[in-house]
């Protein structure tokens, strides 16, 4: 319910940051999943895997009303946001967590949910999503429309280092996705992904700052991609054992009356262990490929996808990117717990980039935890990181990975 909560937020940005940052909706989808078999499914099981983020009512009815197939439970939330790409604000959130179908006592409950976004440098939006699931874990379905109003930053390197450029990017992006279990915990199937926006610059004094060709154009992407995933973890709110697995592939053409022609790749591969009952130890691979001609937001956008932490969105847009980290999570006693964390990442350029050079990025740090919801273990996370170029301070809803 976090994750998924958390990617409509994240739409938001992506209007203002990387439209193609619309696949984050898929790795929300991840901590809607449960058991596949129905040998494997229990009373308990179905309990332990009903999301929520904060105590609820639902929390304190009795056992057996906490059953996938009861009643359905509804969400308010303030979700605090911090981001160095959108600055620090609010989304509110509302959800609403039902069975679709309730003799059907193996799929996850389905979820239809709204969320805006208010923040401190004038950035404001909304979005409105659903996952539904059918035939008992067979089939799932992610639709999600955001439109918003986002002013970030893209920085300088090289021979204009240290200098940044303010924008302000309106527009409005819907994205859907059908997918079908193949075996083996995998879904695989289609995804469709379109957009437009209207990129101004906003003053400022950086006045030998190359302008992005995208300026003062209004631009509409389409892309038509698929996606494959499998996730064997217990608990996506707070994993504990097994791994997670996902790779999208986005393909932006103009037959399909997008501005621009190029190709999105990123997969991500998680793995977690218990070392004891009160620890963690989790790892995380990124990858990030494109190809084609794609607009500067349209490339991979380092910081943004939590790949590593400590580098503020929009210093690096390459063609390719990759990170791994490790991260050490402790449970203490009153709802509260530490983290801490460090990897390494590369950002590399094509050769027609006017931003950007090959790069090694190293990055870490620390955290502090709060549970938002003991039952579940949904923590409020915050975050400081020390990067290459500077530091960072996230806040947020549910693990970086």
């Amino acid at each position: 319910m976090v994750n998924f909560l958390g990617a409509t937020a994240l739409l938001l940005i992506a209007i203002g940051t990387r439209p193609a940052l619309a696949q984050e909706a898929t790795r929300s989808e991840r901590s809607l999943q449960s058991q596949e078999k129905k040998e494997q499914t229990s009373p308990e099981a179905d309990a332990n895997s009903a999301p929520s983020i904060v105590p609820s009512e639902q929390e304190e009815q009795p056992e057996e009303k906490k059953k996938l197939g009861g009643a359905g439970s509804i969400v308010i939330a303030p979700l605090p946001i911090s981001s160095p790409a959108v600055g620090s604000g609010i989304v509110p959130a509302f959800a609403y967590i039902f069975p679709l179908n309730a003799k059907d006592k193996i799929s996850p409950p389905s979820v239809v949910g709204a969320a805006g976004l208010v923040t401190n440098n004038g950035s404001r939006g909304f979005a409105v999503a659903g996952q539904l699931y059918l035939k008992e874990n067979t089939y799932r379905i992610t639709s999600a429309f955001a439109r918003g109003n986002v002013n970030y930053n893209i920085y300088g390197t090289g021979t204009v280092d240290g200098l940044k450029l303010p924008l302000n990017q309106t527009g409005q992006v819907f994205f859907a996705e059908f997918l079908r279990r193949v075996g083996w915990k995998f879904f695989a199937g289609p995804r469709f992904l379109t957009g437009h926006s209207f990129i101004t610059v906003r003053p400022n004094n950086a006045s030998n700052f190359p302008i992005p060709s995208d300026v003062g154009i209004e631009t509409t992407l389409t892309a038509i991609g698929a996606q494959l995933t499998r996730d064997t973890s217990p608990n996506r709110f707070y994993p504990t054992s097994g791994t997670y697995f996902t790779f999208t592939s986005d393909f932006f053409s103009q037959a399909l009356g997008s501005k621009y022609s190029f190709q999105s790749y990123k997969t991500t591969f998680n793995k977690y262990a218990s070392l004891s009952k009160n620890q963690v130890l989790a790892y995380n691979a990124h990858f990030c490929a494109t190809g084609g001609e794609p607009p500067f937001y349209g490339n991979c956008v380092f910081g943004t996808d939590n790949e590593l932490r400590g580098y503020v969105a929009g210093q690096y847009f390459t063609r390719y990117l990759l990170a791994t980290q490790l991260e050490y999570r402790l449970v203490l006693p009153k709802r509260f717990g530490l983290v801490a964390f460090g990897g390494i990442g590369e950002v590399i350029p094509g050769a027609d980039q006017l931003y950007g050079k090959q790069k090694f990025l190293p990055g870490g740090g620390g955290g502090l935890r709060f549970q938002l919801s003991k039952k579940y273990h949904v923590n409020l996370r915050v975050d400081i990181a020390q990067g290459r170029d500077g530091h960072t301070f996230g806040l947020g809803i549910g693990e970086a990975f």
